[in-house]
């Protein structure tokens, strides 16, 4: 009688498997940042770099969005790929409060490499890359790009 359902389980755990999203990796504290957590939200990537005088002054524009909106997760990504304890050590050093990603999402939202810093991307809900911002933004600058882009 299971010889039968065999073929069933497989064709099950195939679509199953197809409808889960590959996770985001670690965050500089070392802890997962999963497909779940972020699936259905909009998105703030924030390229930032420490050498980089425009990403400090932007940082804790950043913060302060993070802490005071839903509407976007904002993420920031090390420019120099920085990764383990040396990004959590730059991420401490700049003061940031938001999540950093140690893997680059860039390939999986095919995200282009900017030549400049910083650039911020906004992503929609579905994963559709709808803006990209280039030199220092504002937590304002950034709600009114979000309200423009959800039509509201």
């Amino acid at each position: 009688m299971t010889k039968p359902l065999a073929p069933l389980l497989v064709l099950l755990a195939c679509l199953l498997l197809a409808g889960c999203e590959k996770d985001w990796g670690v965050d500089q504290h070392g802890r997962d940042v999963t497909a779940a957590q972020l699936e259905g939200r909009w998105l703030l990537i924030n390229y930032w770099a420490e050498w980089c005088g425009p990403c400090r002054t932007e940082i804790p524009e950043l913060n302060a969005l993070a802490e005071t909106t839903d509407e976007v997760e904002v993420l920031g990504v090390n420019f120099d790929e920085l990764r383990g304890e040396e990004l959590a050590q730059a991420a401490e050093a700049l003061g940031i409060r938001f999540r950093v990603l140690s893997d680059d999402p860039a390939e999986r939202l095919q995200l282009p490499r900017s030549a400049v810093l910083p650039v911020t991307y906004l992503v929609d809900e579905k994963g559709k890359v709808r803006e990209r911002l280039v030199g220092e933004q504002t937590a304002e600058g950034i709600a009114g790009h979000l309200a423009r882009l959800k039509g509201g």
